[in-house]
């Protein structure tokens, strides 16, 4: 089977890595990729929102199946050309990846649907945000409605600071047409968990649960990001908290995709606040999400192929899914400055250094010459599986130590519970 994964960081290093070890794999591409994916996969020169060239190259190079990553293509409706030219395609449609492409649409999708979540005002006019905000307690979380690179949700620690984010995104457009409108949040408190599912139009299965770290620095500090480390399982998951998860969220998000005929499948995250044994929805993913399928898929021990194709086909089972016991942690190495301005260019080294155990799935990367180059904020997501969470955590920081890159930035807490 020929595969094309779509886009270029850590989530489709990992995708290809574990797709590299189905047996129905005969060709593995990857648009545009990176230089770690270049090491078991062809990289095509095709960005991910270059959408009529890559369903181009899929009927010039008679691709069976495309998995697209991020979720930008998704929303701009790539699984939609590419069905309609016959081309089998993981991921939702686009009435589907608008549950990540508008976050006012999927908190009106959960009010609608009595799904747990917080409780929310949508504005369009800033000014009226700004004289609305006495409705709401400190701290208040203000969201760009539209795709932010992850980025877009902002939490504020005063009237002040609330204030400048609405100006910021509605006014000065941080986030370009992202910003046209906002959602503005009471704040949760809890632990935060990541929850992917697959999903194959008639019914939602969860993966193994995740936890990840958005804030930049240690101890929960600085802006937010893509995500900084992760780690699998979330122990903070038992079967009580597994239940009310699957009766309150799973089955009537599942319930809204039917009622509403949207035929969703893929992989639908869903990022969680969990408070005495119940949680509430703080967002919905339309893809795998960055850094959680680097800690997710080290674990399935399933040909991840076999899984997609089923999603497809509308016909997965919950015994479809085998998972490794063992946990798995990840930490990423930034780029000096991220998630603000950095420098890229700096030469990587160290890498063939790490241990035999440790997988390093390459995010912002590039190949110069005989180089390995930082291409991006987020560079390296170093990866290690253990019997214990503790295990996985002291291979991840011993190896990383042996990796060098100029102004290199990573957290030192993650994991460490």
């Amino acid at each position: 089977m020929k595969i094309l994964v779509v886009g270029s960081g850590a989530r489709e290093h990992a995708i290809c890595w574990k797709i590299k070890q189905s047996s129905i794999l005969t060709s593995l591409y990857c648009a545009p990729g990176n230089a770690g994916i270049a090491q078991i996969a062809e990289c095509v020169d095709i960005k991910a929102d270059e959408l009529e060239k890559l369903v181009d190259f899929c009927l010039d190079s008679k691709i069976d199946l495309v998995v697209v990553g991020p979720e930008a293509p998704l929303v701009a409706g790539l699984v939609d050309m590419l069905n309609e030219k016959g081309i089998n395609a993981f991921g939702p449609v686009k009435a589907g990846a608008k549950f990540e492409g508008s976050k006012s649409y999927s908190k009106d999708f959960m009010k609608k649907y009595s799904i747990p979540s917080a409780r929310y005002e949508v504005y369009t006019d800033s000014k009226k945000a700004l004289s609305d905000l006495d409705k709401f307690n400190i701290p208040i979380v203000v969201k760009a409605d539209g795709l932010a690179a992850g980025k877009g949700v902002l939490i504020c620690q005063s009237k002040k600071e609330a204030e400048e984010a609405i100006i910021n995104i509605m006014d000065k457009k941080i986030f370009g047409d992202a910003g046209n409108t906002v959602v503005i949040e009471e704040f949760l408190s809890g632990t935060e968990a990541s929850l992917l599912c697959f999903v194959d139009g008639n019914k939602m299965i969860p993966m193994e649960s995740a936890r990840d770290y958005k804030k930049a620095y240690d101890y929960d500090k600085g802006l937010n990001t893509g995500g900084m480390g992760c780690f699998s399982p979330n122990t903070i998951f038992n079967e009580e908290l597994n239940k009310y998860i699957k009766e309150n969220i799973l089955d009537r998000t599942m319930e809204g995709f039917l009622n509403e005929d949207i035929v969703y499948k893929g992989v639908l995250f869903i990022g969680l606040m969990i408070e005495n044994h119940q949680a509430k929805v703080l967002e919905y993913n339309a893809r795998f999400g960055d850094p959680e399928t680097e800690v997710v898929l080290p674990r399935l021990k399933s040909d991840l192929i076999d899984i997609m194709l089923k999603c497809i086909e509308g016909n997965l089972k919950e015994d479809d899914l085998l998972w490794n016991q063992d946990k798995c942690v990840t930490v990423v190495l930034a780029s000096g400055g991220y998630p603000e301005s950095y420098e890229k260019g700096k030469v990587i080294t160290g890498l063939e250094d790490v241990d035999d155990d440790i997988v390093i799935f390459h995010g912002g990367t590039k190949i110069s010459g005989d180089k390995i180059m930082t291409d991006g904020g987020r560079v390296l997501a170093v990866t290690a599986m253990g019997r214990t969470l503790q295990e996985a955590r002291n291979k991840v920081y011993k190896n990383i130590s042996k990796i060098h890159f100029d102004k290199i930035q990573y957290r030192t807490d993650i994991a460490k519970i």
